[in-house]
């Protein structure tokens, strides 16, 4: 599905991304792990287009999408789910929602995609009318999820989705996008909890300083000692 070699951004003087390489197969779970400041976030936003690349490329099932922009890459069905969630504040849930479809060519299958959301999601169904910035931040991230799912993605960009998030809802959040990765949508999740991202996923890179230093299945990187020095704990 996604293929990234040799690249390269930064912003100004300072280069965030030193010549990385990864693969996301299609309908894989891929986890992204590592510190503040290695280089994550930078990741997600080069792929979506909203950061360019200075050197390296990015295929999308084989595809060039280098510098393809973020609304190119929506439209090849790639969706970003922020971090911070990034709702619209001011506009009710079934809007935002609405503003995850807005690229599609026809309303073909919306109400039945709107009825999906609102059956994985109750707490948005209840709460349809009101406005996003009066939501707890579980179910802003909950809306931010329906709302990347609106595009009906083949590929789903996940910024740290456990951000300030209660335990409860944390772990809610992980099944929802387990679940979403089960239905057959390829993920690249992006994650501070390192932990609960390795059990997760299919395949994991670990992130340092802005070069990818190990690789591997989950399992894997949890087992290793330096991933369990110095992101999990112990």
């Amino acid at each position: 599905m996604l293929e990234i070699s040799d690249l390269v951004c930064g912003y100004g003087q300072v280069a965030a991304l030193r010549g990385i390489s990864l693969t996301v197969g299609e309908g894989q779970l891929v986890a992204l792990v590592g510190a503040n400041g290695a280089g994550k976030s930078t990741t997600l936003r080069t792929i979506s287009g909203l950061v360019p690349a200075r050197a390296g490329s990015i295929r999308l099932q084989g595809d060039d999408v280098t510098r393809a922009g973020p609304q190119k890459m929506l439209k090849l069905g790639v969706a970003h789910c922020p971090e911070g969630r990034r709702v619209f504040p001011h506009m009710s849930v079934s809007e935002n929602l609405a503003m995850g479809a807005y690229l599609r060519a026809s309303d073909a299958g919306l109400k039945a995609d709107y009825e999906r959301i609102y059956t994985s999601f109750p707490r948005l169904a209840e709460r349809r009318h009101q406005m996003a910035g009066t939501l707890s931040g579980g179910e802003q991230q909950m809306l931010a999820i329906g709302r990347a799912l609106m595009s009906r993605p083949r590929l789903v960009l996940f910024d740290e989705p456990s951000l300030g998030l209660a335990p409860n809802i944390v772990e809610q959040m992980f099944a929802i996008i387990g679940s979403i990765r089960d239905a057959g949508t390829t993920v690249l999740l992006v994650e501070q909890n390192a932990f609960a991202a390795l059990e997760l996923c299919d395949y994991a890179y670990l992130l340092e300083a802005g070069r990818i230093v190990m690789s591997g299945k989950g399992a894997d990187l949890i087992d290793d000692p330096h991933v369990r020095a110095a992101y999990l704990g112990s």
